[in-house]
């Protein structure tokens, strides 16, 4: 080898050698290849509004959004972002320079720690976390640091000490999800002041992930930016895939102060540029639907919970109670197996449900060994019938 040939080195970038397929895919082909029932990847099994859906068939069929959108996204799209933060958290943004659309909250998440974070800065995320925080750490040059939410009392909390030990001289930000997936933790008002007062301290810079705002079941969502002195260090990121049940049309935004929407514009216009123009405008429409919608919703996943809880109990497995998402994480120990992985590999010949290791969102794998996640966004029939299958673990 010449050094100039192909294969002279990894084709990959090393910076994501670790990461490959995602476990969701690999998940998914799963269930696929056998037919099993999916509560891995959380997307629901229904659609969401009608009206919703036609209105995107109403932009398509009008030529709204057929051709590029304008870069932040449409201007009815974002005063929508605007007025559902006003109205839900009575926090102002202005439509023009403080909200940017994007290709769903995966896309937002990327290009804000692409566009904030430089090679050796630190950045403090709650693990386990979604599997694209660690490789959107990585492609930005940055070092992970994690902070472990750790289990007590049924739930999953947050050490507010760990966090703050967490934070040096290169800490850049801390990124944040709540509610958070996998575990269903909602933050709590105390400590998300702790986690302001600690990022004004230290003049940090806060990512919040806050895709699943309307599905708390149990406390209340308070966005981080609301908080003193966060508003102007605050990047909040959400979209409509969780919300409205359209998890394919990929429609994401953030919200956050001028300076800081500028810089992640920055680099957004070079990953997808635009995306999504019709159903943007429909997702101005869903965003303006009524109190009874988002009340409604909750409450639907609020009792698919509690039925996929029950199942997952009477099947033998320590459920931990999420105060929020649409996932369930449980612990396999009760069946005298601590590799969550080999147990979910195996589950859908076993069983014939496929779940998600939870030990693939940690960076000591240790951690979350024997944790398993299920999604419960799914038909009750098909919930039931999950429940009815896993059972035949204790035979």
């Amino acid at each position: 080898m010449t050094g100039h040939e192909p294969g002279s080195r990894p084709l990959l970038n090393r910076r994501l050698a670790p990461f490959g397929t995602t476990i969701f895919a690999e998940m998914s082909a799963l269930a696929a290849r056998t037919g099993a029932i999916n509560l891995g990847q959380g997307f629901p099994d229904t659609d969401g509004p009608e009206e919703i859906r036609e209105a995107a068939v109403r932009a398509l069929r009008d030529g709204r959004g057929n051709q590029y959108p304008p870069g932040p996204g449409v201007p009815e799209l974002r005063a929508a972002i605007t007025a559902h933060q006003q109205h839900h958290y009575g926090l102002a943004y202005d439509p023009d320079t403080e909200v940017l659309v994007t290709a769903g909250a995966t896309e937002a998440v990327a290009a804000t720690l692409l566009a904030l974070v430089e090679p050796g800065d630190e950045v403090i995320a709650l693990e386990p976390y979604y599997d694209s925080y660690a490789a959107n750490i990585a492609m930005a040059g940055g070092t992970r640091v994690p902070v472990t939410l750790r289990p007590h009392e049924g739930a999953f909390r947050l050490d507010l000490d760990e966090l703050r030990g967490a934070v040096t001289e290169r800490t850049r930000l801390i990124l944040l999800n709540t509610p958070h997936n996998p575990t269903g933790t909602v933050l709590t008002r105390e400590e998300l002041a702790a986690v302001a007062a600690l990022a004004v301290e230290r003049d940090l810079l806060v990512v919040t992930d806050e895709v699943y705002e309307h599905l708390v079941f149990e406390g209340e969502h308070l966005p981080l930016a609301g908080f003193p002195g966060m508003r102007e260090r605050t990047v909040t990121v959400s979209s409509a895939g969780k919300t409205f049940s359209f998890t394919g049309w990929k429609v994401g935004w953030l919200t956050a102060a001028p300076e800081l929407v500028a810089a992640v514009r920055s680099v957004k216009q070079f990953l997808t540029y635009v995306s999504a123009g019709p159903f943007q405008y429909a997702i101005a429409e869903a965003l303006r639907l009524p109190d009874s919608y988002f009340d409604d919703f909750r409450a639907d996943l609020h009792r698919k919970r509690d039925l996929l809880g029950d199942g997952l109990r009477a099947a033998g497995f320590e459920v931990y109670r999420p105060q929020g998402t649409y996932f369930i994480t449980t612990d396999i120990t009760p069946f005298g197996q601590k590799d969550a992985y080999a147990f979910c590999r195996a589950l859908p010949e076993r069983c014939g449900v496929v779940a998600i290791p939870n030990s693939v969102f940690y960076d000591d794998p240790d951690a979350g060994r024997s944790q398993v996640r299920f999604a419960f966004c799914k038909k009750d029939d098909v919930l039931i019938e999950a429940g009815s299958r896993l059972r035949r673990l204790g035979s």
